[in-house]
């Protein structure tokens, strides 16, 4: 076979194996569906009308609605966030409990054992976003996307969780314990608190208003909320993009380095 054959195939085993796990611990996938929707209750049920009162074209009536509408795209993120924890932790795992070291010992592509971990997330949190979103439309939420516009937002949300993912590895990579891996990604969660996520930039300090506004996640969440609405994400989509091939290459990089650095001890 020759070697781009052989890294499908391995990565392919790798990614059985990955979610095999999921399978057999779905603590971690429950974990995952939990906070966002927690936090979907919390946000639309507590603090939804009030906050949607505020929103541009808000009012009493309706507010709590509106703020469904808005809230979802930033609580879709928070998922892909405790996705990104998931995949840190798991890297962390197989290089500390000594499985990669009897991975080294066969003939199989080294980069597999990353990218397999990286597919089994994405495929992970579409999975909970699904859930996540069947949560919100159950509580009322009526987006406006047709059916080319889900199919949009679903490989959006792949190619995002696929980006974050690899990221999250090179995390994971350089952690020295699974402790310390499953506290790096935590940075994740928050960007969607200083982004769109749950208010709009223009109501933050300037100085906070320009990184929300330039930071991935606010790119993230307007471009998954122009998508729900049915219309162009623009200048938004454009940065989403930019920013998922920022992320893929250089956590690809970062985490293959320090695989292959790790793997000559």
């Amino acid at each position: 076979m020759t070697t781009i054959t052989t890294t499908v195939a391995d990565s392919t085993t790798m990614l059985r194996r990955n979610l095999l796990h999921m399978v057999r611990y779905p603590g971690l996938t429950g974990f995952v569906i939990g906070i966002p929707v927690v936090l979907l209750l919390l946000f639309v049920y507590v603090f939804g009308g009030t906050l949607g009162a505020g929103l541009p074209g808000g009012g009493p009536d309706g507010a709590t609605a509106d703020y469904l509408a808005y809230v979802v795209p930033g609580i879709l993120l928070i998922g892909v966030a405790g996705v990104a924890s998931g995949a840190s932790i798991g890297i962390a795992q197989d290089m500390t409990e000594g499985i990669v070291a009897r991975f080294r010992s066969m003939a199989i592509s080294r980069t597999a054992v990353l990218t397999g971990h990286v597919l089994g997330n994405t495929i992970q949190g579409l999975l909970c976003l699904a859930a996540v979103m069947g949560v919100a439309l159950l509580m009322g939420l009526r987006p406006s996307a047709g059916p080319l516009a889900w199919l949009a937002l679903t490989g959006f949300l792949a190619l995002v969780c696929f980006a974050v993912s690899w990221v999250a590895i090179g995390m994971g990579m350089s952690a020295k314990t699974v402790e310390t891996a499953s506290n790096t990604p935590m940075i994740f969660t928050l960007l969607p608190f200083l982004g769109s996520g749950f208010v709009p930039t223009d109501s933050m300090p300037t100085w906070l208003q320009w990184f929300a506004d330039w930071q991935p996640f606010t790119a993230f969440i307007e471009t998954t909320r122009a998508l729900l609405a049915d219309t162009a994400p623009d200048r938004n989509g454009w940065l989403a993009l930019a920013w998922c091939a920022v992320m893929i290459i250089g956590g690809y990089t970062w985490a293959r380095a320090l695989y292959l650095r790790k793997s000559v001890r």
